[in-house]
């Protein structure tokens, strides 16, 4: 069985967990509602994306 030779560090520790936080998500302002929405992603209350109509727009929720 494997075992380690020595003990790892808590600074090597910590770089090898490094990449393993949680993102902030990327929230703007749509230009046209005012409403906060993902970027690059359809605007499904109206159907909007980059300033064209992609899809019909849903009802009022």
């Amino acid at each position: 069985m494997a075992v380690p030779k020595r003990k790892t560090t808590g600074s090597r520790r910590g770089m090898r967990r490094s990449h393993d936080s949680l993102k902030v998500a990327n929230f703007q302002e749509d230009s046209h509602t005012g409403e906060y929405k993902l970027r690059h992603h359809i605007d499904l209350k109206t159907g909007m994306y980059r300033g064209k109509q992609i899809l019909e727009p849903k009802g009022d929720y």
